[in-house]
């Protein structure tokens, strides 16, 4: 057996296990560096270059952009996300969004230069990366399609029993930003029975 295919197979068996995985949380935290981080503080900002990748271990984020003057939550994160501008780390480009912390958390940080590097250097972490990528893209695919075919009742309820934990620790505003419509409709929804 070549060593690439054994490199494949080892990737393949990793990215099956990678939520299991203490051995790779590990490796991130003796590699990155620790941060702890008050809540509101900004890790990616919209139309800036990013800096660092951000792993999460404590705490939750959001992801938004400002649309004429109207902040357009599209996404959390929260413990075992990786949070950064895709656009930076791919093209180059300044954030299309920005990313800041809802509650205090601890990150590990690593900047986008070590990480191009630790991709190049190893395949390994390179499928990992495109792994993550890969479910990112359909967590993206999943909202634009939900926001197309679905009513925003039906999104909140999906909301509600597929990621309870954006209910019970996002504040009110961030979850009718995310699903599209305002506070006070999510209020008339969460009080139908």
């Amino acid at each position: 057996m070549t060593m690439e295919r054994n490199l494949v197979f080892e990737a393949l068996y990793y990215l099956c296990k990678m939520s299991e995985a203490p051995d790779f949380i590990d490796r991130i935290k003796s590699a990155y560096t620790k941060e702890e981080l008050p809540a509101r503080t900004l890790l990616t900002q919209e139309g800036a270059l990013a800096k660092k990748l951000f792993y999460i271990d404590k705490g939750c984020c959001r992801c938004w952009f400002n649309n004429d003057g109207i902040d357009v939550t599209f996404q959390f994160l929260f413990e075992g996300s990786f949070a950064s501008s895709f656009e930076t780390m791919s093209k180059g480009v300044p954030s299309w969004y920005s990313i800041e912390t809802l509650e205090p958390t601890v990150a590990y940080s690593i900047s986008i230069e070590r990480f191009k590097t630790a991709q190049e250097n190893n395949p390994l972490a390179k499928a990992s990366y495109l792994h993550y990528i890969e479910q990112r893209l359909m967590d993206f695919q999943r909202l634009f399609v939900a926001h197309i075919k679905d009513s925003p009742e039906k999104r909140y309820r999906e909301l509600l029993t597929n990621h309870p934990e954006i209910i019970l620790r996002i504040p009110q505003h961030y979850i009718a930003s995310f699903l599209g419509i305002t506070s006070v409709s999510l209020s008339r929804i969460r009080n139908r029975k």
